[in-house]
């Protein structure tokens, strides 16, 4: 059974910035010739592994709210340059809108178990993908979406 990862989009106002991020690194990697692997670091490394890899993904929390999602391809563990152990998560860098949860600030990442983990805003409200990110926000804070 998969598990998911949960982490804060720092940075991100919206759905939109993280896309623009993605594609930004994806430009950078191409420029120094690098294969065009999106990947997110992070300090601790997950122990779950096996099942992160079985259909996982990571939750992107954007602004206080779970909004989206990136399937996890590959844990890869390394050491830097100044001897600090960190993991690469290997992600499908197509964000996949979620359906907007609210979401407290936390550091660092989380296991998030798929009992869980917000539906495919397709699946949960077929058409609601097509709609600017404000008005998504705004129907959700409505109880609407």
């Amino acid at each position: 059974m998969p598990l998911h990862l949960i982490k804060l989009s720092v940075g991100a106002e919206s759905v939109r910035d993280l896309e623009d991020w993605i594609e930004k690194k994806a430009k950078e990697r191409a420029r120094r010739k690098q294969p065009p692997e999106r990947s997110h670091t992070t300090r601790m490394t997950p122990k779950r592994v096996d099942e992160l890899l079985d259909g996982g993904s990571i939750y992107w929390v954007i602004k206080g709210e779970i909004l989206c999602r990136e399937k996890i391809l590959g844990v890869r563990p390394f050491r830097d340059k100044d001897g600090i152990n960190r993991c690469k998560l290997v992600l499908d860098p197509k964000c996949v809108l979620v359906e907007p949860r609210p979401y407290r600030a936390f550091q660092g990442w989380r296991y998030l178990e798929p009992k869980d983990a917000p539906r495919d805003l397709g699946k949960a409200a077929p058409g609601a993908a097509a709609m600017p990110e404000k008005l998504r926000r705004e129907l959700s804070e409505l109880g609407l979406l």
